[in-house]
């Protein structure tokens, strides 16, 4: 209980929420980090996953890929980046990037996936064409489980990102190594609730943003057909 205490007192201290290393520029520099990760894994993932989607090939690739990928330590793809790239952004970016691809790539490949055959049929059918058919069938009905990869990649990524304190001096992840180093355990606890906070607040914005998207794809289904979706 001191230690929460001591948690909770650096939080209410005034000087921590001021100033470039304060709490608020902290966990801005935290969200951008997390977005550009998500944003180049996106680029990726995103179109290569709805591609393979789209020929109901490649599930094998991509389940490979993607235990692959999480298998990988994320601390050691760091390490072994910053020994190429040096001190900076960029080894943890790319870390965050690896580790982002996976869930993106496997939530696109099963979104377009799963849009049924007799739909996209239909829809030419009726005279649209290819893009037609992606942009105004495909991805609308995908939507929900691509949203869905892409808030498991999130929660992944704003969770890991306190590593880039590692090689940069970034996001909020610098109050657990400052911490740890000054022996301030205090001071690494309140870091570890802002990250725990953070990642609870995105995860309500992408379950509302997600429950949208089902509502839009399956506007006359029921409610368990949405939850399921």
């Amino acid at each position: 209980m001191n230690l929460f205490a001591d948690a909770i007192a650096w939080l209410a201290d005034p000087g921590h929420w001021q100033g470039s290393g304060g709490i608020p520029m902290r966990i801005g520099q935290h969200l951008l980090l997390t977005a550009l990760a998500l944003a180049i894994a996106g680029v990726i993932a995103l179109p290569t996953g709805a591609l393979l989607g789209r020929t109901r090939y490649g599930g094998a690739v991509i389940g490979a890929v993607a235990g692959s990928a999480r298998a990988l330590s994320t601390i050691g793809v760091l390490t072994i980046v910053g020994l190429w790239l040096g001190i900076g952004i960029g080894p943890p970016l790319v870390a965050l990037v690896i580790l982002a691809v996976p869930s993106l790539l496997a939530g696109a490949y099963s979104g377009i996936q799963s849009v049924p055959a007799e739909t996209t049929s239909a829809a030419r059918a009726i005279g649209m064409s290819g893009s037609q058919v992606v942009w105004r069938v495909e991805i609308p009905l995908a939507l929900p489980v691509i949203v869905g990869g892409a808030r498991a990649a999130t929660l992944q990524v704003v969770a890991t990102a306190t590593l880039a304190a590692y090689t940069a001096n970034v996001g909020l992840g610098r109050y657990l190594f400052t911490g740890l180093k000054t022996q301030d355990y205090g001071q690494m606890l309140a870091g570890s609730l802002l990250v725990i906070l953070l990642a609870l607040a995105l995860e309500l914005v992408f379950a509302a943003v997600q429950r949208l998207a089902a509502r839009h794809a399956f506007p006359t289904a029921s409610p368990s057909r949405r939850t399921a979706s």
